[in-house]
């Protein structure tokens, strides 16, 4: 069963509402963003909010007919492509990043802003997470996100004062998630990271921030989730009793790359209906 029916009576309350785009005050007119992970869920939200606002987008997915398929869907609002650059890239091999930095510096000198969105998730409790679950998530979640930033700092330099990267975290670092903690952690460490980059990066002009979403309707979601997990999002479901759209982070990552947010960094942004305020039921 699907997680939307599974999650009961939160997804009751489920809506699906489409924003409406403008330019006016984004601040993304001629800016270049990389969204890794950017074929589907939350980063191709994020990458359509932000060409629609006028931005130049890279994003990059691990198979051609992902990016492909992407790009198909970006073309309204991409100027038929010419604003979007698919890269294809796994986040987990260092060969690729550097591939996709110089890609990137080829065709446009510099980024001016990195959502460093690609992961995976593997919903195992401790004693059935395996080497290859634990390699893979710490390879893709966390070294990943890691190199993204490190391979990238030259190009958010190259655009001056004013860079700025988001990175996708998780709810989970700010509640026990005992059904997955292996993901968990990995979301705690890039949680972590952020922070220990905005001190870091602060002097260079850049900023680093992360986005904490909560449960969140994507692809990935309803492939995943079990019905156990299902159950415990019923169980602690958010004041806002419903399930987040990839739009609803989307719109956070947004705000948190733009010159609105140029005196916020080192901070996690919570994009969760009030999930982890909430004393669970």
């Amino acid at each position: 069963m699907r997680a939307a029916r599974q999650a009961g009576r939160m997804n009751e309350h489920t809506t699906h509402t489409t924003t409406e785009i403008t330019t006016a005050d984004a601040g993304f007119t001629g800016r270049v963003v990389l969204v890794t992970g950017g074929t589907s869920g939350i980063g191709f939200a994020t990458a359509r909010l932000l060409l629609a606002r006028g931005a130049r987008v890279v994003i990059t997915g691990r198979t051609e007919e992902r990016l492909r398929r992407a790009a198909d869907r970006l073309a309204d609002v991409s100027d038929g492509g010419a604003r979007l650059l698919t890269v294809r890239a796994d986040a987990a091999d260092l060969s690729d990043t550097e591939r996709l930095m110089d890609r990137i510096r080829e065709s446009y000198g510099r980024l001016d802003g990195l959502f460093a969105n690609a992961g995976v998730g593997v919903f195992e409790r401790l004693e059935s997470t395996t080497e290859a679950d634990f390699d893979r998530l710490v390879d893709v979640n966390v070294k990943g996100v890691f190199f993204t930033v490190q391979r990238a700092l030259p190009l958010l330099e190259a655009a001056g004062p004013g860079a700025s990267v988001v990175i996708n975290a998780s709810w989970t670092l700010h509640r026990a998630m005992e059904v997955a903690p292996m993901y968990a952690a990995t979301k705690a460490a890039v949680h972590n990271l952020a922070r220990s980059l905005s001190a870091g990066l602060a002097d260079r002009g850049i900023r680093v921030n992360s986005v904490s979403p909560g449960y969140i309707h994507t692809e990935m979601y309803d492939e995943i989730i079990t019905e156990e997990a299902a159950r415990e999002a019923t169980r602690v479901a958010p004041p806002l009793q419903r399930v987040g759209s990839s739009e609803d982070v989307g719109e956070a990552v947004s705000f948190l790359l733009s010159e609105r947010a140029s005196y916020i960094t080192g901070q996690d942004l919570a994009v969760d209906g009030g999930l982890v305020m909430k004393v669970p039921g």
